[in-house]
């Protein structure tokens, strides 16, 4: 972030090159903008993802496997192209504008789509055969459609998803110890945003699509997502801004290369040996020189001064060290694969579940099968409350660390919590196919089963005992341990680990499905009264099981970066408050 020291009362204002209060600026006040546009936002991409393979299902006469795989990768993708708005925001437009560009795009995509599910030439007609795969299909033109909507809208998300939450935590200040606590809970906040605004998609929305129509329940989330970027870009003149800093991809390639071409040279460690900008130079950029570390020692030879001097021969000991830590980082991303493939169960199989199950609460109103999800999210909502307010005050005099327990621990707590929750559902279904069979229902699915969806409460609710552990430790973890240059590409890391999730849900399914089909009775049909969704979730326990032992070995080797505060030989600096990306 553009800083400068200009005092402890102001800051610079870059727009004017005016000095303005540092309270007229970022902390909670600017980041209330950017909490309740989350909110909005999450409930207009929920209001259509939750339900989405219900639509598939019913509308366009998807058969499981199908709308499963088709619902978990398009969510792949859109966690996926955060990447490419990361860079885009970190090497050339910065954060904010590629923000703003990208909810146009975002906005579009929701409003095609809208017009998608609302219009009935755009769908294939309506049909009740017991196997949807037997109904009409939807023409080319209706599928392009739809699916060009849903992934013009995956591309707007992959400039907001790394970027908006960047934007919120730079607006507290590294280096003024009170903002650094607020940061600290920022997070934790965050998520609370994130899943209030699902909350309401999952119970309102949701009802209304399954209730009174899909074009109204999109036509909702529509409006909610322009209100909130309305909402965003009314909190503009209160926002720090960061400028790009140059392309993290390229610094990390450049990095990598100079080493391997001093791959042979001699090692020396002396700082007339070692590649170093001097700290006014990086105070002048509004950053901070990193000292050297003994960690993937090979890259030190980067910095290490043997004769040519351009960018591809020769880089800065800072530049060793940020690229180090991302790297470092790859193996936590990887044992972050499996858990996200548990996000991918509840909005798919588990949906599923509900379909075959008594939804009824009184004779006139059914619940929705995707409104579950909304005991997941006040499970996390009230989980996030008390983890902030109770649990880390508490486990802090134990332990010495602000966060009460470090970030890797909470992550290790919410995979424990997914082993239960796979087992536990295994169970369920296998209880579930019990009961189908005792009273004839095994080759039927017009026929609800004589058990009350809220069957499925317990794997819901501690889904979101679990997120409330693992997801908010993934994005924190990722965004603090990034170096400063590079916290969109560290942001984008907890999205690829959610799209590299939704992949991997999707070739297994597809693996399974298979497999088992042609060894006899398949693990997941169309009708599931059939299947043996018990077994694949029991798949799932172990699989989660074997992950969990593989991280006890990652975060065994891990060592956390150092603060960024201890790491600046110079006068600690203030931020500029730069209105102009």
């Amino acid at each position: 972030m553009a800083v400068e020291d200009v005092g402890d009362d102001y800051t610079k204002d870059g727009t004017v090159g005016n000095r303005v209060r540092r309270s007229q600026r970022g902390r909670w006040k600017a980041c209330s903008f950017v909490v309740v546009y989350e909110v909005f936002e999450r409930m207009a991409y929920y209001g259509i993802s939750s339900n989405l393979v219900i639509y598939m299902t019913t509308i366009l006469h998807q058969g499981t496997v199908k709308s499963s795989n088709n619902v978990t990768n398009w969510v792949g993708t859109s966690w996926l192209t955060p990447i490419l708005g990361a860079y885009v925001a970190d090497a050339h437009l910065g954060r904010y504008i590629t923000f703003v560009i990208s909810s146009v795009i975002y906005l579009l995509g929701m409003a095609l789509l809208t017009l998608s599910v609302s219009l009935p030439q755009l769908k294939p007609p309506k049909c009740s055969t017991a196997n949807v795969e037997d109904c009409q299909q939807a023409s080319g033109l209706q599928l392009a459609v739809f699916f060009g909507a849903l992934y013009t809208l995956a591309v707007g998300t992959g400039g907001t998803k790394p970027n908006i939450s960047t934007i919120g935590a730079d607006q507290f200040d590294e280096f003024d110890a009170k903002e650094k606590i607020h940061k600290h809970s920022f997070f934790n906040w965050w998520m609370f945003s994130i899943f209030f605004g699902t909350f309401f998609a999952t119970t309102v929305l949701v009802y209304v699509q399954d209730n009174v129509g899909w074009g109204l329940g999109y036509g909702l989330s529509t409006l909610g997502l322009a209100f909130s970027i309305f909402i965003f870009l009314l909190g503009t003149p209160l926002y720090r801004h960061k400028l790009p800093m140059g392309s993290p991809f390229t610094k990390m390639a450049r990095v990598i290369v100079a080493s391997l071409r001093k791959a042979r040279a001699p090692m020396s460690y002396g700082s007339t040996r070692m590649h170093e900008l001097p700290p006014s130079e990086y105070a002048s950029k509004g950053a901070f020189p990193i000292h050297s570390t003994p960690s993937l020692r090979f890259l030190n030879r980067a910095s290490l001064k043997t004769g040519p001097t351009n960018k591809w021969s020769l880089c800065t000991i800072t530049e060793v060290e940020e690229t180090k830590q991302m790297l470092k980082m790859i193996p936590v991303l990887v044992v972050t694969f499996v858990p996200s493939m548990m996000l991918a169960q509840i909005m798919t199989l588990f949906i599923k579940q509900g379909t075959t199950l008594d939804r009824r609460l009184t004779n006139n109103f059914s619940i929705p099968p995707a409104s579950l999800l909304g005991f997941t999210t006040f499970s996390m909502l009230v989980c996030i409350v008390i983890y902030d307010r109770f649990f880390v005050k508490l486990t802090r005099r134990f332990t010495g660390n602000p966060r009460g327990i470090t970030l890797l621990q909470r992550m290790g707590i919410g995979m424990v919590l997914h082993i239960i929750i796979m087992i536990i559902a295994s169970i369920t279904e296998r209880y579930r196919l019990k009961v189908a069979a005792e009273h004839g229902l095994n080759h039927q699915t017009a026929v609800p089963i004589p058990l009350s969806i809220f069957l499925l409460l317990p794997q819901y609710v501690l889904m979101g005992l679990a997120d409330a552990f693992i997801e908010i430790a993934k994005l924190e973890f990722f965004y603090d341990q990034a170096p400063e240059s590079m916290k969109s590409l560290g942001t984008s890391y907890t999205t690829t680990s959610m799209a590299v999730g939704n992949f991997m849900s999707s070739f297994i399914l597809s693996s399974v499905s298979q497999i088992t089909k042609n060894q006899g009775r398949g693990w997941i049909l169309n009708n599931l009264n059939e299947s043996r969704l018990d077994k694949y979730y029991m798949f799932f326990a172990v699989l989660n099981l074997v992950n969990f032992l593989l991280f006890l070995v990652v975060i065994t080797f891990y060592e956390y970066r150092a603060d960024v505060t201890d790491s600046a030989e110079h006068k600690e600096p203030r931020m500029i408050d730069n209105n102009n990306e």
